[in-house]
């Protein structure tokens, strides 16, 4: 089928609507950079894909001619209607727009976006995207990606959404990097003795970070 597709490009013919949807949701996702950006933006108005098995390059191409292609629809619904099955390829910029409008986007909707796309938005932009399905967050919170969101967030801002999540970073809390040091038979007596004589000073460092804190 590739083979077939290929060639089908290599002779000229445009993938257009009807190319599109004779060639199938299953065979889209095997077009390469080139072979996706000769897809007629227009063409999406009417075509209907699946880009659950694409790459991301595939979807961040396909997002974007998809929002050229809907970016003349008048109300805010239809266009969301149109440009859901894309969301997989949309920038975080564009996502915080979209909280802004009261789209209701699905749980299920929101863990297939990019995974820096949906580490960039804050629990206040998750709420503006999800609308009336903030509820069935929890449900999804121990399974990923959202689960690496949640541990990305503060508690307290997590509470403000008032949903049952947990994992959040606590206030208070730092992440704290130990230095891995090389064992007295791998390091150079120098070292060694530096570190411990270092050690002690360390030590009464971190007590007193954590008595402040």
């Amino acid at each position: 089928a590739s083979a077939m597709i290929k060639r089908y490009i290599g002779l000229g013919n445009a993938l257009n609507v009807t190319a599109l949807n004779a060639i199938g949701m299953k065979y889209v996702c095997l077009l390469n950079a080139n072979e996706l950006n000769v897809i007629d933006s227009n063409s999406l108005k009417l075509a209907s894909l699946n880009l659950s098995a694409c790459s991301q390059l595939a979807k961040d191409i396909l997002y974007a001619k998809a929002k050229r292609a809907f970016s003349d629809q008048p109300y805010l619904p239809a266009y969301y209607g149109l440009i859901e099955p894309y969301l997989g390829g949309a920038p975080g910029a564009d996502l915080r727009g979209l909280s802004k409008d009261n789209v209701n986007m699905k749980v299920s909707t929101l863990a297939k976006l990019r995974t820096d796309s949906l580490m960039s938005l804050t629990p206040s932009e998750v709420q503006g995207l999800l609308g009336m399905n903030l509820g069935d967050l929890e449900k999804w919170q121990n399974k990923s990606p959202i689960r690496e969101w949640v541990q990305r967030q503060k508690q307290s801002e997590l509470d403000k959404l008032h949903v049952g999540l947990t994992g959040g970073t606590q206030e208070g809390y730092m992440n704290i990097v130990i230095p891995k040091f090389q064992s007295p038979s791998s390091a150079p007596l120098g070292t060694v003795a530096m570190t411990l004589h270092l050690l002690p000073a360390l030590l009464i460092s971190f007590l007193m970070m954590s008595v402040l804190s």
